[in-house]
Formats: structure tokens, sequence, C-alpha cells
């Protein structure tokens, strides 16, 4: 490590802070070790201000609405459409107003030094701050991923929305082109459709296509029935916003869509560029290759934790990485064992095959572990086994006609579910109990004895189980 420079000015610096660099600093602070974290904008990360709360808020209200709608005796209830300032209002409120007074009296609290600025790399274990050096023996770089922008004429003079603009804008757009049919395409389209929008959706491929095939297909039917025009298999080719501030798009197949914004969802890059990662051997803008401690490949002192890394880039699972990197570092500083075989304290295993995420459109899409085509990939010998939600008792009760679907793959040779999908209303909260019998690799056997509770959507389990059938 770092420790050999004369001298250091903290044993840990954390570059970024949002939800991943806090859990670094905090998990390695409790172990007695000198922290500080480095934010150049509002401490609290992007997930906090532009991204998981502020458009989950977003979408909340329209889930509720619809929700309601769909059982009977509660619909006739129902009066005039959503309140779009109060909606706007409460997603500014789970933004805490873009103000990061509450998050730095966290890091104050938790005895972690805030340095505010843009850090670089200026050698082993040595950052530079705004023309100021400060020396670590170890640190962690947890400064996420951005947006990318696509490189299509005309599209950066348009100033199109990336997912930014989108979760704080204080107005709604009239219309709106999403380009973009991943989670972040899917979930603002459903939004902005939900709050008034007329939305097109443009997408080169089938909606959520890292997904079983049968969520996006749910998810565009679904979106077509709330207004979206969804059209796959094109993309934009030209881009003009004109002196009036609308906004042309020609598309592939030679039509054009109008709209006031354009917003941009296709895909994210790390946030590496502007790093000074080159002073150490790494090359600018690429992810940084870490081990399950999250140290990165060749370098005994730097540490890539989060979005940064390309594992995983969904926030829980950049903060389960930083507890683990957290003690990793604390745990080397102190002299004291790193348990790095997997499922160990100090390593990330589950960042392998048992990484479980939502997508918030209506209806949610939750899934963990494998698709059955992944799991086909990495060699596993697997049996699949479906289950329509919409017969479910549980089900029923939470809506009318209820639609939606649920898939378990499991490994024939060994008998555990290496993947679990539900695709459906309300669904997002069956995610865990997925998750935990992924990681804990409960044999199929042992899984007939967790009886479901009656009637809950829950009781899916049952089904898929009496589905795959017991062995004679």
């Amino acid at each position: 490590m770092a420790g050999a420079q004369d001298h250091q000015d903290y044993d840990l610096i954390v570059i970024g802070a949002g939800p991943v660099g806090e859990n670094v600093a905090d998990y390695a602070r409790k172990r007695g070790i000198r922290v500080a974290i480095v934010e150049s904008e509002l401490v609290g990360g992007e997930c906090s201000y532009w991204a998981c709360m502020p458009s989950k808020a977003l979408l909340r209200s329209g889930h509720a609405l619809r929700a309601v709608k769909r059982l009977d005796g509660a619909r006739q209830a129902v009066i005039g459409g959503l309140d779009v300032p109060a909606v706007l209002a409460r997603r500014t409120s789970f933004a805490s107003e873009w103000k990061d007074d509450d998050q730095v009296a966290w890091l104050n609290s938790a005895d972690i030094e805030l340095l505010r600025g843009h850090a670089r790399i200026i050698g082993p274990g040595t950052i530079d701050i705004d023309g100021r050096s400060y020396r670590a023996k170890a640190i962690a770089v947890a400064t996420g991923s951005i947006p990318v922008l696509p490189d299509i004429p005309g599209l950066a003079d348009a100033r199109p929305w990336s997912t930014r603009e989108a979760t704080s804008s204080s107005n709604v757009p009239p219309q709106l082109l999403v380009v973009g049919g991943g989670v972040a395409g899917t979930e603002l389209a459903t939004a902005y459709a939900s709050l008034g929008s007329e939305v097109t959706l443009v997408a080169r491929g089938a909606l959520l296509d890292r997904e079983e095939p049968f969520a996006g297909e749910l998810v565009a039917q679904a979106l077509g029935r709330i207004g979206v025009d969804v059209r796959i298999g094109t993309t934009p080719v030209r881009v003009d916003r004109d002196a009036t501030g609308i906004v042309s798009t020609e598309l592939g197949d030679g039509t054009i869509v109008v709209s006031d914004e354009i917003l941009i969802a296709t895909g994210r890059r790390p946030n590496t560029l502007d790093l000074g990662v080159q002073t150490v051997g790494l090359v600018p803008g690429e992810w940084l290759a870490v081990d399950d401690t999250m140290l990165v490949t060749g370098i005994d002192w730097l540490y890539a934790v989060g979005d940064v890394n390309g594992r995983a880039l969904l926030t829980h699972q950049g903060k389960y990485q930083a507890r683990a990197a957290g003690e990793a570092i604390a745990a080397r500083i102190n002299g004291a064992p790193v348990h790095a075989a997997p499922w160990g304290e100090h390593v990330a295993t589950a960042d392998h095959a048992a990484v479980p995420h939502v997508v918030f459109t209506d209806p949610e899409v939750a899934r963990v572990g494998l698709t059955e085509a992944e799991a086909r990939e990495r060699g596993l010998r697997v049996r699949a086994v479906d289950y329509e939600l919409g017969w479910v008792a549980g089900a029923k009760l939470h809506a009318d006609g209820y639609e939606g679907r649920a898939k378990l793959v499991v490994d024939e040779d060994h008998r555990v579910i290496v993947g679990a999908t539900f695709v459906g209303q309300d669904v997002a909260e069956l995610l865990h109990s997925a998750t935990i019998a992924i990681v804990g690799q409960v044999p199929l056997d042992r899984l007939w004895h967790a009886v479901p509770s009656y009637p809950t959507i829950s009781e899916v389990w049952l089904r898929l189980l009496e589905t795959y059938g017991r062995p004679s």
C-alpha cells in the first residue's frame, strides 16, 4: 500500500459521496481508521437527487391511481386525474429540495471529514483537490456512472434531457420523446405519461431486453394502454430544435416525431474520464476492473466501488460492495485478516449471480439471479417453469383482471433456484424471498416447507413448485 510515504493525511480517502461512497467511508470509519470523503456536487449523490428517489416518487402516484382504478368499488370513487403540482412537490421533497444539509450532518455525526471539490489522482495514494494534495494509505473511487449521449447529428445542439433533467424538471412537457427501451426509458415514459405528457418511446430492440422476454412484452402492452406510442426497431438519425423550442426527430424508418423535449436514456458509462487514473496506469473513461474486495487489478492501494467498476449498476448493489470494501480496507490497514473466500465478510460474491433489481414500471418487473438464457450461456443444465400470476387468489385481490407472470430457473444438477422473475402489480416485495433462496442455495425440497400465507401474491411460490413437480 501507500504506507511507505512520509506523511499520510488520512488512512482512507473516498472519492464520491453518494450512497456507495458514504457506505465505504462509514464501514471503514467504524473500524477505527481515519477517513475523508470528497464530493464535487451534493453529498448524497445521483441516487438521492436525480435517480432512484425522485424517479420513484414521480412514478408512485400514477401507480397508486391505476391500482385503485383496477378495483371495482374503488374505481367509482376516483374523480379526475393526478394533481401534477402535488406530485412534483412530493418528488422535490424526496430530493430534499436538492440541498445536502442533512447528508452533511450525517457525515459529521459519523466522524467522516468532508472535502469539497473535484478530486484527481496524481500518484500512488495521492489526490489533488483544487491545487491542494492529500495522501492516504488507500483511495476508494465511488464516482459512479454518467449518461451516454449517442452520436446523432443535431442531438447535442438540441439540448436533450438526460435522466437528471427528467427527474428534476419543474414542468411536464406536453409532448415527450424518450429514446431507449431500458430501465430508465421505460420508467420515465411511464412517469410522464401518468403526468399527462403525450409520450413516444423509441427503442432499437425489444424493451427491457436483458430480462426474460415476457417482461418487456408485458411492459410494452401496459405502456400502450396508458397512451405511450411505443416504436420498437428504430432509432433517431437526426434531431433538430427550432427557434421556438420544438424538437423534430427523424427516425430510421423515415418518420418524424415532434416533441417539446427529447429524453436520452440509452445507457451509461463510468465516470472516470477526469479522475487522473492515467497517472497510475489506468485508462480514463473505462470501467475499473476489481477483485471481489473491490481492489483495482494490479494496484494495492486503489479500490473502485459501485457503478464505476461496471459489475452491477444498481445503488443497492453498490452499497453491498461498499460494505465489503469498507471492511476489507480497514482490515488491511489495521493488519487484520481479510476473509476473501466466497460469501466472506470482505467480498461481494452476490455480484456474480445473485443480483436483485426492480424496474418500477406498471407492471413492475422484479428479477434476481440469471435469466434462462444467461444460465444456459454459463453452461448450467437448467429447467424453467412459469406461472400466470392472475391465477393466484391473492393477486386477484390486488386487482380485477390481474395480469402478470412469474418464472423460476432451476439448476437441475443441484436442485436449487438460480433465477427468478416476477412481472405484475405489487411484485417488488416478492423479490427478497427469491434473493434469499438463491443466495442461501435453498434446495427445492426444503422450499416445499416454506409455506406462503393465503391469500397473498406469495402463493405463487407454491404454484411454481407444483408446476415444477416433486421428484418421483
